[in-house]
């Protein structure tokens, strides 16, 4: 095992300890009960919701954030709905215009991936949003 990798660790198990002092799972658990028994009022599917509130949980001890063009999505969706276009709207032009055939054939491809991902994301969001946002 390399220094950096040792040094990555070590940083990971600290930052464990952490969460398990600050009582970070106590209130994950917690949140999830609460969250679990609004789905089960509003009758949506329980193990849905646990797998969304699961990987939110997940995101929040990787720190990740919001990339951009899944804020872009977003927007998107927000304001107009799901168009037939968005994969045009979403293309970066300028880049798009310098590609090759095969290129743009692989950037679409690419983009239009990203774009289901992103889609599907906002479904599940948007499906438990409720349940989030109210706790």
């Amino acid at each position: 095992m390399s220094k950096e990798s040792q040094r990555t660790l070590r940083e990971e198990a600290r930052r464990a300890k952490s969460r398990i002092k600050s009582g970070f799972w106590s209130e994950c658990k917690e949140d999830m009960t609460e969250h679990l028994e609004k789905a089960r009022e509003q009758g949506l599917n329980e193990s849905k919701a646990e797998q969304f509130f699961k990987a939110k949980v997940t995101d929040r001890i990787s720190g990740e954030k919001e990339d951009g063009f899944y804020l872009k999505v977003k927007e998107m969706l927000l304001s107009e709905g799901e168009v037939s276009d968005a994969i045009g709207r979403l293309t970066d032009k300028e880049y798009y215009d310098t590609l090759s055939y095969e290129e743009k054939q692989r950037y679409n491809l690419t983009l239009s991936e990203k774009y289901l991902r992103a889609l599907e994301r906002f479904r599940k969001e948007y499906e438990f949003d409720s349940l989030h946002t109210n706790a």
